[in-house]
């Protein structure tokens, strides 16, 4: 491997990575958007709409780790 593919494939690694951390970063979002609604004025829609989009996140994210992987 030569030095434009090492740095390209780093390049995607990190990438990769970054999309990640934003997944991880909108899931600790929507937590505390979750706890706020399950302390206060409730509200079933959005609380279920919220595990939905944290779900979706997760299976993102593992898609993502397992490109990392392969």
């Amino acid at each position: 491997m030569d030095d434009r593919e090492l740095a390209s494939a780093q390049a995607q690694v990190i990438g990769l990575l970054m999309e990640v951390i934003k997944k991880m970063q909108a899931n600790s979002d929507l937590d505390a958007e979750y706890l706020q609604l399950a302390t206060g004025a409730r509200d079933p829609g959005r609380m279920e709409a919220i595990l939905g989009e944290r779900r979706s996140n997760a299976e993102q994210i593992e898609k993502i780790l397992s490109e990392l992987g392969a």
